[in-house]
């Protein structure tokens, strides 16, 4: 009757087990102690585990009642007539009841073995130090309640003056057995509780009764007379020790400090960067100074601080003060320790990566060096685009190294890390459209061969020669040593030209014009021209020669043109040849002028030259007609 009622019902309440655990003597589960903190998914799952375990512990208590009233029966048939029927009935069910209770009972034990494997239960922990753990319910109480209530009572019992320890006795029932200390109950002890640590129920009470007497004498112990006594003079001792650590460190410090004036003229001789002094030998020494007054400060207040947690760890009480002092120094160094190490292969990947790329540029910067020198000659390239060539593939090469790193940068998967790229990003596509187009101009301006370092140009209305060219500007100095900052794209959208590009082959053909009046023959003004046209930086071959440019109301315009290798000196070459002209045709009595003139002559003659006429031409008579009417 009882097995086909109990065992059915059993098997609906408990649920099958989720992990036998090991089996053995088990008195504590090892659990690490828990946070302090509120953890309600934790307090729901303890709290859902002990609704199941009081429902098995409820059909306990019926199969013991049961089982109580059947003894019962059976001793009252024993002392009255005997009723062999039913005795053999209630043996029959007592058999029936123990072997269901036994099932029960291992079936609840697999249950919370199940259980143990991630079951975290509520540390009782005075003083943070975790005595024991509580994991089940009892009655209204929840675990951490439970624990709560313990620990502040356990607190409540090392105040007490008198403790005994032979006072904390125990107290079983049927029930749970209670630690009680007096007329005050510390802690009850259940079945269920038992059955978490696989012991009965007194061994777990003489466990935690142990642990609580142990704990209490402990701060008995910690906060007595003599040993707060003894607190105080190590903290003394500590504090003095300190006391004379600091006064040393600060002599040491000055023994330095006169130790260096002492050396000012010996150790401190100045920085100096190429021709710029950045430190003269006062300033050296001052910044040197500068830097061990902060070093003695940083080193007294770090001695300070490191002697803190000395002191408050004599004291029980202040022993997490210590700790916390403590971690605020070694936590950040072991966080940095740990990061430093986990990025270790990172680092070496990037340091990988940087070394393939700059044997990369050494074999490029050999191959534009060949090029540049013109052991290396390649179709359609010229020597002088090699500089400009490299510099683009460089900027590429390390663009496209730095694509490859950037995953390997430490942060750079953080959301932060990139919002500041593509913020930078923007910032630098916006405010850099100008000079994006004076990049582009410079690059094609470097393609394009228009001029070189050193040429003779006349970009616009600037003329002079080339003093720098970059991918942003060019710069041009004039005659005047006036330099002329002149943006790329602005020489792109200008006409250029370029008086130094044939020069050294063809030569540059320089010219200048004089304007004669139509009396002096043609010949000799060419022949003038043309013995002026002698100087050191004047060819002799190809010849100079003369053209001429136009036949004007009162005079003929020649132009002399000469050849010349040095177009950077054309001020200086126009200037002597000008003299020249003015010496050759002073001396042969011919006046350099336009003539726009009126004279008195005779209107009849002819303008013609002389050699022209004939031989026997002779002027029209001047005739003076006076034959009007007189007044």
């Amino acid at each position: 009757m009882w097995a086909g009622v109990l065992l059915p019902a059993g098997a609906q309440m408990i649920p099958p087990p989720m992990k036998q655990a090991p089996s053995g003597p088990k008195v504590e589960t090892s659990a690490p102690a828990p946070s302090r903190a509120q953890d309600s998914a934790r307090s729901e799952d303890l709290i859902t585990d002990t609704n199941v375990l009081r429902r098995i512990d409820s059909m306990r208590r019926a199969s013991t009642s049961r089982l109580e009233e059947i003894q019962t029966e059976l001793l009252t048939l024993k002392s009255t007539t005997a009723d062999k029927r039913r005795e053999r009935e209630l043996v029959a069910e007592l058999g029936t009841l123990r072997q269901v209770d036994s099932l029960r009972k291992a079936r609840s034990r697999r249950y919370i073995d199940s259980l143990k494997v991630n079951a975290k239960g509520f540390p009782v922990a005075p003083h943070n130090d975790t005595l024991f753990y509580v994991y089940t319910k009892l009655g209204p109480f929840s675990p951490q309640e439970r624990a709560q209530l313990t620990e502040e009572k356990i607190k409540r019992l090392e105040k007490a003056v008198f403790f005994s320890p032979d006072s904390l006795r125990i107290y079983p029932s049927e029930q749970s057995t209670d630690l009680m200390y007096g007329e005050q109950v510390l802690q009850s002890i259940s079945e269920n509780d038992a059955l978490w640590h696989n012991v009965s129920r007194d061994s777990l009470a003489r466990l935690h009764r142990q642990r609580i007497i142990t704990a209490v004498q402990e701060y008995k112990q910690q906060n007595s007379l003599l040993n707060i006594a003894k607190e105080v003079g190590l903290t003394l001792l500590v504090l003095i020790v300190l006391y004379f650590t600091v006064r040393y460190i600060i002599k040491f410090f000055s023994w330095v400090r006169l130790k260096l004036l002492a050396k000012e003229g010996t150790w401190f001789k100045g920085i100096k960067f190429g021709n710029y002094e950045f430190f003269n030998e006062q300033r050296q020494l001052s910044a040197v100074l500068l830097l061990v007054t902060v070093l003695k400060w940083v080193v007294v207040l770090l001695a300070i601080y490191l002697v803190l947690p000395v002191v408050f760890s004599i004291f029980p009480g202040t022993q997490d003060i210590a700790d916390t002092l403590l971690g605020y120094v070694f936590n950040p160094l072991r966080r940095i320790a740990l990061a430093f190490w986990n990025y270790l292969p990172n680092l070496f990947t990037i340091i990988v990566i940087v070394t393939v790329f700059r044997y990369v540029l050494k074999a490029v910067y050999s191959i534009k060096e060949e090029i540049r020198a013109g052991n290396l000659t390649i179709d359609g390239f010229y020597p002088d685009w090699a500089n400009p060539t490299y510099q683009i593939v460089r900027i590429l090469v390390w663009a496209f190294a730095l694509i490859v790193i950037f995953p390997y940068l430490p942060g750079s998967d953080s959301p932060v890390f990139q919002g500041v790229s593509v913020f930078l990003g923007f910032l630098l596509t916006f405010g850099s459209a100008g000079s994006l187009s004076n990049i582009v101009a410079g690059l094609v301006l470097t393609y394009m061969r228009a001029y070189k370092i050193g040429d003779r140009v006349k970009i616009g209305d600037v003329t002079g020669d080339i003093v720098e060219k970059t991918l942003l500007v060019t710069r041009i100095r004039t005659i005047k040593n006036e330099e002329i900052t002149i943006p790329n794209s602005s020489v792109m959208s200008s006409y250029t030209t370029n008086y130094s590009t044939v020069a050294p082959t063809l030569g540059l053909i320089m010219h200048t014009g004089v304007t004669i009046g139509y009396d002096v023959p043609w010949p000799q003004v060419h022949q003038l021209l043309l013995a002026a046209a002698v100087d050191a930086d004047v060819l002799t071959e190809p010849a100079p020669f003369v053209l001429q440019t136009s036949l004007d109301d009162w005079y003929v315009a020649y132009e002399l043109n000469f050849y010349t290798h040095a177009a950077n000196k054309q001020a200086g070459i126009y200037s002597r040849i000008h003299q020249n002209i003015q010496d050759r045709f002073n001396e042969a009595g011919v006046e350099i002028m336009s003539p726009h003139y009126r004279a008195m002559r005779d209107g009849s003659q002819t303008t013609i030259p002389a050699g022209y006429l004939p031989k026997d031409y002779e002027a029209p008579k001047f005739r003076v007609d006076n034959s009007g009417p007189t007044p």
